[in-house]
């Protein structure tokens, strides 16, 4: 099953060859990506195929269930790096519905390490119960839940002090939400976006 893989790569990289040249060789000077993508591990949610970008034109930080806890180390230096070395200019926080850490996260089930990684979306299940148990037990409930997660995560990461600091210096960054559909293969943007202390006032009220 490796040979296959390796075999897969020579073919990509061909391929990338015999379309441009010089593809490879403008890799291996500095990566200069514009955009950072907090997203969910999920093997179908992959992150340079969704929105059609090359290597070296998105950073990416992928966990279960697309979280930015600000006591995960692992996150932070992602977000410190894009922030003030690559001088990103957009955070894209993009959960996607069908998520199975979200719905992990509140089924009942112990699973072990993984709840204690996944408690915060516990806590935002709790801080919008009357919403969410107005909605149908089942895939519209959890898929609202992905929502909800995500605008708890776009709060968090323009919460963060490298964010805070970022903005202080006058450098542009702007956090989104977004949630991809796995079934139609679009994102819906939340219309969270966040590029200011003004605009993270007004999502936290």
């Amino acid at each position: 099953m490796l040979e296959d893989l390796k075999a897969n790569n020579r073919r990509w990289a061909a391929g990338k060859l015999s379309v441009d040249p010089g593809f490879f060789k403008r890799l291996e000077g500095q990566q200069s990506p514009e955009y950072l993508w907090i997203g969910c591990s999920d093997s179908r949610v992959p992150a340079n195929e969704i929105v059609d970008l090359d290597p070296g034109e998105l950073f990416v930080h992928r966990n279960v269930a697309n979280l930015a806890p600000p006591q995960d180390a692992n996150y932070l230096s992602v977000l410190q790096f894009a922030v003030d070395v690559l001088k990103v200019k957009h955070i894209m926080v993009v959960g996607h519905y069908g998520c199975g850490g979200v719905a992990a996260a509140v089924d009942g089930q112990r699973r072990g390490l993984v709840d204690h990684w996944l408690h915060p979306i516990r806590e935002v299940y709790a801080a919008h119960r009357d919403e969410l148990e107005a909605l149908d037990e089942g895939r519209a409930r959890t898929d609202r839940l992905c929502e909800l997660n995500v605008i708890q995560q776009v709060k968090n990461v323009a919460s963060d002090v490298f964010v805070q600091d970022a903005w202080a210096r006058g450098q542009s960054l702007c956090v989104h939400g977004w949630v991809y559909s796995i079934s139609n293969g679009l994102i819906t943007d939340l219309n969270v976006a966040v590029a200011d202390q003004v605009g993270l006032d007004a999502l936290k009220a």
